[in-house]
């Protein structure tokens, strides 16, 4: 048995010389299309047949985790009841190279009665998919790259470049940031990296905070702190709720260890440490743990930008986000 490494550079090399080609395909249509994408005000319904379905299925996830909403509808099952998932105010995206796949006619049939409005991406400007879709994009023409010239290779290939330049042009279009694609990721190890401190701190919102006075005693500390689970230290502010200070269980500890008369009188300006490391709710959390991993410490006031407390977070929080292992 013989094997051509020659020829399966010449299939990359054939698929990259095409993909430069799709270039030509973001014009007024495809303009068009991300306008069309970014104000549906349903899902993006991806549909395709055969290979051009498989890639279609990426598409559809990429515009869902992007931002925009997005499933993927099989042209076959959709006559045989999951038709029932489209709606009006949807938008179908038809992927197919020559526009005439049977069941992709007979799902354009479907759809024009429905009047749902479709985008087709096609290497043929004269089938009946272009002739009937409402905004076309269309491939130049191009050869695949098996040897026979028949099994879709180049072709869908291009067509999840286009999907991809789509996709992407949308999620810009929308500002999509960095601390939504983390909220669709949540379980992901590229979505924990992009998590925020505001995301992953234990005291959210609303909730009491383990906060005290910096004129209070140890035991007025303690009083106002006492009913508040899981926190192993305390932010100290000034008269204006300004973050001056933190006190830790160790603190607490050694300086009862070492107080020579009532310790819990002291006032806790005395054993608070001033100006501590603090960090913003919009940071990133992997911040947070160069932070934690810099000073040795393993809690951190999250302040706003007035300096005043919000929240705060802990060692705990960034492994259990696994930030780290």
């Amino acid at each position: 048995m013989k094997y051509d490494m020659d020829y399966a550079k010449q299939v990359i090399e054939k698929e990259a010389e095409a993909v430069s080609m799709m270039v030509d395909v973001v014009n007024d249509s495809f303009k068009s299309a991300v306008e069309a994408f970014c104000t549906c005000k349903g899902n993006v319904i991806v549909t395709g047949m055969g290979k051009a379905g498989i890639v279609g299925q990426k598409i559809s996830s990429t515009m869902a985790s992007t931002g925009t909403p997005s499933h993927f509808l099989h042209p076959a099952e959709a006559v045989h009841g999951d038709l029932g998932r489209v709606r009006k105010e949807d938008i179908v995206f038809v992927l197919s190279y020559g526009g005439e796949t049977d069941e992709i006619v007979r799902l354009i049939n479907l759809l024009k009665q429905q009047e749902i409005k479709m985008v087709a991406l096609t290497g043929n400007g004269g089938s009946r998919l272009s002739k009937y879709a409402d905004i076309v994009l269309c491939m130049p023409k191009i050869e695949e790259a098996c040897p026979l010239g028949v099994a879709p290779t180049v072709s869908t290939t291009c067509m999840l470049a286009i999907g991809d330049a789509l996709s992407l042009a949308v999620m810009k279009a929308r500002n999509f940031t960095v601390e939504d694609y983390a909220r669709f990721h949540p379980g992901g190890s590229l979505g924990a990296r992009l998590m925020t401190v505001g995301q992953s701190m234990m005291f959210k919102a609303g909730q009491p905070m383990p906060i005290a006075n910096i004129n209070d005693t140890i035991k007025q500390m303690l009083e106002k702190t006492s009913k508040l689970q899981r926190h192993g230290a305390v932010m100290v502010v000034n008269d204006a709720g300004e973050l001056v200070g933190i006190i830790t269980d160790a603190d607490l500890r050694r300086h009862l260890t070492k107080a020579q008369t009532d310790g819990f009188s002291t006032k806790i300006s005395e054993v608070m440490t001033a100006n501590p490391k603090h960090i913003c709710s919009t940071a990133l959390a992997a911040e947070a743990m160069a932070i934690f991993h810099k000073y040795r410490i393993d809690e951190l006031p999250v302040v706003d930008a007035g300096n005043k407390p919000i929240g705060m977070i802990d060692v705990q929080d960034i492994v259990t986000i696994k930030i780290v292992n």
